[in-house]
């Protein structure tokens, strides 16, 4: 698992797509610039445009790095000297996993000191009227690589089953936008105000709800911005329903990429 884990860094770092995703890091430089336009809520929304920029530029990454990376291995015949070593397929599947991972948690963190930075620049120039609740910045941030991995991990199980990129890309990124709406839509049809809705609709809805995983429950953005106090027990479930979640989805991916005939 370790050499197919460091053969994925190397890769990474080789990537044509990963320096262009890099290149728009600079738009850190930018936030003071832009959080200077609001003087009362500048520090809030230094946070606020840095957790966002954090946010999309994991996603970029998770969903291209994820989506590319088995198939590139077949396309290009890779695995063919790969898999003939004495290791499984699901050995290679999850080092190739964990090297995105890891690097997606290393990357994560780096924009994280950089965002630090930013905002206590911000926080410096103009003192905010409540302080920065540091812990709950660093939750989010973290919350947020976990979603990410999720993502990777889904990206890996179309991986599995595509002939091309295209599934693995762009179904994951229906899947991101499917289960980041999942829960404001399941609250809907829940509440009293749906009776014209029909009863197969609410099923079906509620079957997606759950079989979808729900990128919303990562989201600590409002409590960081706003120094909200996170609830410890509800903080234990995410990284329950994460570990869960993804031992489930790349249990799948190993099983289909075990029986899928490589020619």
């Amino acid at each position: 698992m370790r050499i197919f884990y460091e053969i994925t860094i190397k890769s990474i770092v080789r990537d044509r797509i990963f320096h262009g995703i890099l290149f728009s890091s600079l738009l850190f430089l930018l936030i003071p610039s832009v959080a200077g336009l609001s003087m009362r809520q500048m520090t809030e929304l230094s946070v606020n445009l840095s957790l966002s920029l954090i946010s999309f530029i994991l996603l970029l990454l998770a969903v291209f790095l994820g989506g590319t990376h088995v198939w590139k291995d077949l396309e290009r015949r890779y695995t063919y000297s790969t898999l003939s070593l004495p290791v499984s397929r699901t050995t290679y599947l999850t080092g190739k996993f964990l090297g995105i991972a890891v690097f997606l948690l290393v990357a994560a963190c780096i924009m994280g000191i950089v965002s630090a930075g930013i905002i206590q620049y911000s926080a410096v120039i103009y003192p905010p009227e409540r302080p920065v609740v540091w812990p709950n910045l660093t939750v989010a941030i973290v919350c947020d690589a976990m979603k990410y991995m999720l993502v990777v991990a889904i990206a890996f199980l179309f991986s599995t089953i595509a002939t091309s990129f295209f599934l693995p890309v762009f179904g994951t990124i229906c899947v991101f936008l499917v289960g980041s709406a999942s829960q404001q839509v399941y609250d809907y049809i829940t509440s009293p105000a749906t009776k014209d809705i029909s009863f197969v609709s609410k099923q079906i809805a509620t079957l997606v709800y759950y079989i979808v995983p729900n990128f919303s429950a990562f989201d600590f953005k409002v409590n960081a911005v706003y120094g909200i106090p996170i609830n410890a027990s509800g903080l234990l479930f995410v990284s329950a329903y994460f570990l869960v979640y993804l031992l489930a989805v790349l249990a799948v991916a190993a099983m289909i990429f075990e029986k899928r005939e490589i020619v």
